[in-house]
């Protein structure tokens, strides 16, 4: 028999292509390339499942275009590039790749909070622009992060885990708020106190956004938002882009509404809001949070898992939607 047949829509570890290569002809695109979605749907045609990065939006014209594909595996926690009801209806299995890597995300949330509330890019630019000549007590001055109040919005895996560090290694006062409240076991683990959207807003030094984007969830952090929020407090995202309003943002750092941001992630990436690239008190990295080599590798390996599970007759390790019964067995009968 014949075996299934698999695209990789984005260069991803050599370790995880192996690995698929042993169990499917595989297609790979080694010169990642970002493909329109009429490229892409050409790219699928006989395809059996494809393992996506984010890129790549797989909607019901796509999922119409390629009857053949089964499953699309993302190796990522997020995946709004999914149209998940159309994907259901469509009888196409998705999944994610959620846990493998909170801790390296959660490491860099708070390596972004630092950078930001002490003013690391500032600072850097400065030296290296040659205008470093003297000392003076107050340059580059920023803000304590021992001992400050931190606040989280979004305490899933990734929220608890930042949140955890600022608590016991900083040993900051940690509020959060979340759709639904963690337990009173994790919140003791945490050290951490629900509140209001409103109050943490007010009254948080540096607020850390973790949430899912979802239509609900879009400009989460808009204009509104940052005029409640203190004048010496910093905003970080390692979210997803959308979640905040990027142009209010960058007109509140510009009129020093707020102290400074930190961004890894951007509204239509990888463009940046112009505005964002001129004001100073900005850390900006280009979406790297979960990016080690051993956590991209286990990212690319579990949506690996995924789609040998999946296309091997066994049920998903972590999905992201059930299938239509009757529209799943028709495109396995293709």
């Amino acid at each position: 028999m014949s075996r299934r047949k698999i695209l990789i829509a984005r260069a991803i570890d050599p370790q995880v292509v192996a690995f698929l290569q042993q169990h499917f002809d595989v297609t790979t695109n080694a010169a990642d390339t970002v493909w329109s979605p009429a490229q892409l749907a050409a790219q699928l045609q006989g395809q059996d499942g494809v393992l996506t990065t984010g890129s790549e939006r797989i909607d019901a014209a796509l999922l119409a275009a390629c009857p053949q594909l089964k499953v699309v595996a993302n190796m990522a926690v997020g995946f709004n590039n999914f149209d998940v009801a159309a994907m259901a209806q469509a009888g196409v299995q998705g999944t994610n790749a959620p846990d493998v890597l909170t801790e390296t995300t959660a490491d860099f949330g708070f390596a972004l909070l630092m950078a930001t509330a002490r003013r690391v890019t500032e600072s850097e630019h400065y030296l290296r622009a040659g205008r470093w000549t003297k000392w003076s007590y107050d340059m580059f001055a920023g803000a304590e992060v021992h001992g400050s109040t931190l606040g989280i919005i979004g305490m899933g895996r990734i929220g608890q885990g930042i949140a955890k560090r600022g608590a016991h290694g900083f040993g900051m006062n940690v509020i959060y708020h979340n759709r639904s409240r963690l337990s009173p076991a994790l919140e003791a683990e945490c050290k951490a106190r629900y509140v209001s959207k409103d109050e943490l807003l007010r009254t948080a030094d540096h607020v850390v956004l973790v949430l899912p984007y979802t239509a609900e969830n879009h400009h989460t952090i808009g204009a509104a938002e940052l005029a409640q929020m203190q004048p010496t407090a910093t905003l970080i995202n390692i979210a997803r882009g959308g979640i905040v309003d990027d142009a209010a943002l960058a007109q509140a750092l510009k009129a020093g509404q707020i102290a400074a941001a930190g961004l890894d992630v951007f509204e239509g990436e990888p463009s940046v809001h112009p505005a964002l690239l001129t004001v100073p008190n900005v850390v900006l990295t280009p979406h790297i949070a979960s990016a080690t080599v051993a956590t991209r590798r286990a990212m690319g390996r579990l949506a690996a898992d995924n789609l040998v599970a999946v296309l091997g007759g066994q049920a998903p390790l972590t999905p992201v939607n059930a299938p239509d019964t009757t529209a799943r067995a028709a495109r396995w009968a293709v």
